[in-house]
């Protein structure tokens, strides 16, 4: 039964809105009728699949753990025996926003209309991407929605987990940076000239450190503005450049031979690629579906572009481990337990091992560069206000010392 967004009047005037279900927009308004209020608009809820160029500007109903936390209240209604249709309704009632309402009661009148819930759920693909709706499609097959939407939860929660871990280990870092250029500005842009300058009306010549960072300051006021102004363009510029995908994927290339971040890449994208591989395959998508659809949640354009070659591979009829062995950006360890994987006939579960090693390799990198940095950023700011307070004190001293 579709869904229809309305306004109304009640008896006090007071202007009422939401949803409701009918057959027709002419049934709708007789429900508001019933209601004793008067219609002013009934609109059918709809979804389109392709974005209009304003929608790419807005925010998605779902946040990344709110999609994990609503697909396991589903999980969990559909595997407690509740028919779909009822799930969604509930669901529906308990939505945190009223665009998250409108968004399942659209889901619920397409099931009710006789679509599948893959198929509902395509209508919304900036909400659900490809894989989710591979693995709710592979469940609704396999007649195990339940239990595929549990695992598909589980698969949700991980991802952010780890995402989490790395940023927030990235984050302290990142942080303390900012801060000290900008205390490091604002010294060199406003202290050291202002007190340093006390000493340049004399005709004695000031230390060489002191010299050079009034130089130092001298350029920072006069040309910071240029600077500032190329880092930006630069950055703009990479950016637009990146869109052209046979330069992302030579400069993500490059990011991947980088000593510390290259490796910290290749475990982060390895890892999600294992993950989402593991989920498919064990929800019973076709292995080069499964390829297909975890090759696409790859962020670095270049081990997509191995994980695509590796796809050929497989199509033409060779072994999943035996493609992967060959693509040196994805790490041994995923090849390996592939091969066990096929040789035992586990292959979900060998997969979902090695994501899990790959995930725990990554989290203590990530945590070991932040802390790794921490120190070295505070020896280094460190030794930048050293600096900074010697160019100051040294004309001091040595006017002291004339005096004297």
């Amino acid at each position: 039964m579709p869904a229809y967004r309305f306004e109304a009047l009640d008896a006090a005037g007071k202007s009422q809105s939401g949803l409701l279900e009918a057959d027709n927009a002419k049934a709708a308004r007789a429900q508001l009728r019933g209601r004793d209020l008067v219609p002013l608009a009934v609109n059918p809820v709809t979804m389109v699949a392709q974005e209009s160029a304003a929608a790419r500007f807005t925010r998605r109903v779902f946040s990344s753990t709110g999609l994990a936390v609503w697909t396991r209240q589903l999980a969990g209604l559909v595997g407690s025996g509740l028919p779909l249709e009822r799930a969604l309704t509930a669901l529906a009632d308990e939505a945190e926003s009223p665009r998250q309402n409108e968004l399942v009661a659209h889901l619920k009148s397409e099931v009710n209309a006789g679509s599948s819930f893959a198929r509902a759920l395509s209508t919304a693909p900036r909400e659900f991407d490809e894989v989710y709706r591979a693995v709710v499609a592979a469940g609704e097959q396999s007649g195990a929605l339940g239990p595929v939407l549990e695992r598909l939860a589980d698969d949700l929660e991980q991802q952010q987990a780890l995402n989490s871990k790395v940023v927030g280990a990235m984050l302290y870092p990142a942080i303390v940076s900012v801060v000290a250029m900008v205390i490091v500005v604002i010294l060199v842009t406003y202290v050291v000239p202002q007190i340093a300058g006390v000493f340049t009306s004399s005709k004695r010549a000031l230390p060489v450190l002191t010299v050079a960072m009034l130089a130092f300051s001298g350029f920072v006021r006069q040309w910071g503005w240029l600077v500032l102004l190329l880092v930006v363009g630069g950055v703009v510029g990479l950016n637009v450049a990146r869109r052209n995908e046979g330069f992302r994927e030579r400069s993500d290339g490059f990011v991947l031979r980088l000593p510390l971040i290259g490796r910290l890449a290749r475990g982060y994208n390895a890892a999600r690629f294992g993950g989402t591989l593991a989920m498919l395959a064990g929800a019973g998508v076709p292995i080069l579906k499964a390829l297909q659809a975890a090759a696409e949640t790859l962020g670095n354009r270049a081990m997509r572009a191995d994980a695509l070659d590796a796809l050929t591979q497989v199509r033409e009829g060779a072994p999943l481990a035996s493609a992967l062995a060959g693509k040196k950006r994805f790490p041994g360890l995923l090849a390996m337990f592939a091969r066990l994987g096929e040789q035992t006939g586990q292959l979900p579960e060998m997969l979902l091992r090695a994501s899990a090693q790959l995930s725990a390799e990554v989290q203590r990198r990530a945590i070991g560069m932040a802390t790794l940095l921490e120190p070295l950023l505070i020896v280094v700011m460190g030794l930048v206000v050293v600096l900074i307070m010697l160019a100051v004190l040294m004309p001091i001293i040595q006017l002291n010392t004339w005096i004297k």
